[in-house]
């Protein structure tokens, strides 16, 4: 029996990394693309072989793009179209969030994604982080029914935005979860969870792992920084599994693993 009061989201940027995050006692996966540019909406492929692979739940990332959260109406459909496919493949559930111009959360289009989504677990995700009010924010979040709140308290990592999380989760009670994410490593979980009061955590646990090509063209970019062609990430099991139990360690909870 699996004793379990902290849960561990891992984002997973492929594949590898989805089966790395299990491995390592994940209790679910944001399945994402581009994380250089926080993440974006993976292929059909990436989903529906995930799907046959993993045991643990699956969310996927609805972001048509990086950069901003104020779409056009073709980003929207498409954001429509995601999500339907999702729902065909039976992940278990979307992260999502979209803004209107001046930092509000777009409640109407939100609904609407959400709606589309019915019978599945919804995650607002960072785009909170960008909100101009976050306290109104959250509390247009928690109208709108989702489940979680993915947030790195509106700082670049969650260890510095530990102060608004722990304000943002005795604001939001029993309401919704405040899961922070950006940043959350081993060497700070046990910390912002004693800061922030949270049992749900977004990490990444990944390392760079060299490329196996022998024959390399330093001439060309394929878009990444100059040389990143050959410098690959990928989650890996046994940083999940630290992160894992150093939560549990500082929330005192006993780590019976079969």
């Amino acid at each position: 029996m699996k004793v379990q009061n902290v849960v561990i989201e891992v984002c997973a940027n492929s594949l590898e990394s989805a089966i790395a995050a299990q491995a390592g006692t994940a209790n679910r996966i944001e399945l994402c693309d581009n994380l250089g540019e926080g993440g974006t909406t993976p292929s059909y492929g990436a989903i529906s072989v995930a799907r046959k692979l993993l045991d643990i739940d699956i969310n996927v990332i609805i972001r048509p793009r990086g950069g901003d959260f104020l779409y056009s109406d073709t980003e929207f459909e498409v954001m429509k179209a995601d999500i339907k496919m999702c729902k065909e493949l039976g992940v278990h559930g979307v992260v999502l969030g979209i803004l209107l111009p001046d930092g509000r959360v777009d409640t109407a289009r939100c609904r609407e994604l959400i709606t589309l989504a019915d019978g599945m677990s919804i995650t607002f995700h960072r785009a909170f982080d960008m909100t101009a009010d976050p306290r109104q924010a959250l509390e247009d979040v928690i109208a709108l029914g989702c489940e979680r709140l993915l947030s790195s308290g509106q700082e670049r990592s969650a260890q510095h935005g530990a102060k608004l999380l722990a304000e943002l989760t005795e604001q939001a009670g029993d309401r919704i979860i405040i899961m922070p994410g950006g940043g959350v490593s081993e060497t700070n979980v046990a910390q912002i969870l004693r800061q922030t009061n949270a049992r749900e955590f977004h990490v990444s646990g990944r390392v760079k792992r060299e490329s196996r090509m022998v024959f390399r063209n330093e001439d060309v970019s394929m878009g990444s920084a100059e040389g990143m062609e050959y410098a690959l990430s990928f989650t890996d099991s046994a940083r999940v599994r630290a992160i894992r139990m150093l939560a549990e360690e500082a929330h005192n909870v006993p780590l019976t693993y079969n």
